[in-house]
């Protein structure tokens, strides 16, 4: 499957917004959106009025940036998020936050969404104590994510989880530091996702 290998940095700049894409670098005086918070290229300084689906394509690929996926997959949650009872754009970001590669970055395992894919990936994690090695593994309630028993000297592994107090653990999750295993306690509401998203302009996009 495709995969965006230029530089994320480009991306945070693209979407005028720190998406967090590149782990500890981004709490550094090297992040390269607080040197230059202006989108790139040649006429990244100039003044742009975008139209009402301009505004909404921007928000869809903002959120598609920032939780690591192609179209196709991002189209594939939204359909799904649209079969769902509930309202729809909410639907698709709990959809998106119960991705295992998520979850893994959000309890601190990993530094960014792309390293904590790449580590599901070579089946580093358990599910309730069976080997998962899908990114879009959708967690349930209660499910026990679990690093296997080899995998818990892995230098960097270990530096990440040192780092987590800076991100903090979401209410939501319950992280065991020493056991190296976390927990879905519950699904989020909306107030607990603070990323500036406004999921309406996704839904009103994929409804034209």
């Amino acid at each position: 499957m495709a995969r965006y290998i230029e530089s994320a940095c480009r991306l945070c700049r693209r979407e005028n917004l720190k998406l967090y894409l590149k782990g500890e670098r981004c709490y550094s005086d090297k992040c390269a959106f607080e040197r230059r918070s202006y989108p790139p290229g040649q006429h990244g300084q100039g003044r742009v009025k975008f139209s009402n689906y301009g505004v909404q394509l921007r928000e869809k690929q903002k959120v598609k940036r920032m939780y690591g996926l192609v179209e196709k997959q991002f189209r594939n949650f939204f359909v799904k998020a649209d079969r769902m009872k509930g309202i729809t754009g909410i639907n698709l970001l709990l959809l998106l936050e119960r991705r295992l590669d998520n979850l893994v970055y959000r309890l601190g395992f990993a530094n960014s969404r792309s390293e904590a894919r790449q580590m599901v990936r070579h089946s580093h994690f358990l599910v309730q104590g069976k080997k998962v090695n899908i990114p879009s593994y959708l967690v349930k309630v209660g499910q026990v994510i679990e690093l296997r028993e080899k995998s818990r000297k892995i230098a960097k592994i270990g530096e990440s989880l040192e780092g987590v107090a800076r991100r903090g653990i979401p209410s939501w999750l319950e992280l065991e530091k020493e056991q190296f295993r976390g927990r879905l306690v519950s699904l989020p509401s909306r107030e607990d996702l603070t990323m500036p998203i406004k999921e309406q302009l996704i839904v009103e996009l994929y409804s034209k």
